[in-house]
């Protein structure tokens, strides 16, 4: 069985309500994963995500970065930022993660996580800025970690553990009804990438 029919296989609804959540698995071999984690480390511009809390901004150990078809603008935590233009790698990634899911997307937020103490709180991606019931393709590079669901209203949870090299895609109301997060661990001290595929509204 090739890594395409497993991971149309996987790609189940994690959510019983409210929302669509597909988990893919494996997208690529382990080696191809292993590469992409390097190179992601060592060529994408980071840099600490900011926030404003309360009205002062601050810095978080986390860092990030913001790609585009065009010099979008994308707000959140009341920071706006301007994407960059894709990178080969990131363009590649990208139609890899279309063809598994026939979705489109014009941009991308990559995370890094340096380890295990640094994760996400409680929250939805439901920005203005965003495609309203657009679906969100989340791959992952690097340490295996726990992601978490919480419905809005009835506070039930639903986790799954993200792997080096899989993807989980959430679409239609998920963003409404649910909220998500990375929390940290102590099982890790290794680092994390995220890239989260999306549409801004142009």
């Amino acid at each position: 069985m090739d890594l395409f029919e497993t991971a149309t296989i996987q790609a189940k609804n994690l959510l019983h309500k409210d929302g669509i959540t597909n988990y893919y698995g494996h997208i690529m071999s382990l080696d191809d994963a292993d590469l992409h984690l390097i190179s992601l480390l060592n060529n994408i511009c980071w840099k600490n995500d900011e926030a404003i809390i309360f009205g002062k901004k601050i810095l978080t150990k986390r860092k990030v970065a913001w790609y585009a078809d065009k010099p979008f603008k994308y707000t959140y935590s009341k920071i706006t930022k301007h994407a960059l233009p894709w990178t080969e790698e990131l363009l590649a990634l990208k139609d890899l993660v279309e063809k598994r899911t026939s979705e489109k997307f014009n941009s991308c937020l990559l995370n890094l996580y340096h380890n295990g103490s640094e994760g996400m709180a409680w929250h939805s991606d439901d920005e203005r800025d965003l495609k309203k019931n657009g679906a969100i393709g989340s791959l992952s590079f690097g340490a295996e970690r726990k992601f978490s669901f919480k419905h809005k209203k009835s506070k039930e949870t639903v986790s799954l553990i993200l792997e080096h090299g899989s993807l989980l895609v959430m679409k239609g109301t998920t963003q409404t009804h649910w909220t998500h997060r990375l929390p940290p661990t102590k099982k890790t001290c290794k680092p994390r990438i995220n890239l989260t595929f999306r549409s801004i509204n142009t």
